[in-house]
C-alpha cells in the first residue's frame, strides 16, 4: 500500500531576514524553526532543509542495510548512521556523506562495506537524491 507523509512550512519574510516553522504534519511529532542563517551559518536551535533530509537519509539507509543483512542471513545487532548534507550557497547541495557502523554478528568487514554499498544505492532516498553525489564509510564495531 502506497503511503504519502505530509510537512508544513509557514514562512514570514525575506529570505536573509525571513523565518519559518516546519511542522511535521503526518506524526504530528513536531514543529521546529528554520531560516537562512541555519543554512548558512550557526543552526542557533533551528534546522535547515539539509538537517531534515540527513534525517531522513540516516533513517531510510538504515532500515534498508538492516533489511539487507537480514535477508542475507546475518541480521545488524545494531547500526549507527551518520548522514552529513553539504550545503554551498549559490550551489546548492554539493554532496551526501553517510556513515556507518555495526555490530552484524557472523559478517566480516569486507561483506559489510559490500552489504552497506548495496543499501546506500537501493535505499529510496538515495534514489530520490540521485542528482546528488552521495559517498560511504562503512565498519563494523
Amino acid at each position: 500500500m502506497a503511503t504519502t507523509r505530509t510537512a508544513r512550512t509557514a514562512w514570514e519574510g525575506d529570505l536573509i531576514h525571513g523565518q519559518g516553522q516546519v511542522t511535521l504534519a503526518s506524526s504530528g511529532i513536531g514543529t521546529y524553526p528554520v531560516s537562512w542563517p541555519a543554512r548558512t551559518e550557526e543552526p542557533n536551535g533551528k534546522t535547515s532543509p539539509e538537517e531534515l533530509i540527513a534525517a531522513a537519509h540516516s533513517a531510510c539507509f538504515s532500515m534498508a542495510f538492516s533489511h539487507a543483512l537480514a535477508g542475507a542471513g546475518t541480521p545488524p545487532t545494531k547500526l549507527d548512521t551518520q548522514a552529513d548534507v553539504t550545503f554551498q550557497p549559490g550551489a546548492g547541495i554539493t554532496g551526501i556523506h553517510l556513515t556507518v557502523i555495526g555490530e552484524v554478528p557472523g559478517l566480516d568487514e569486507a561483506g559489510f562495506i559490500q552489504a552497506a554499498e548495496g543499501a546506500k544505492a537501493n535505499c529510496p532516498v538515495s534514489k530520490a537524491l540521485t542528482g546528488t553525489t552521495i559517498t560511504l564509510t562503512a565498519k563494523l564495531a
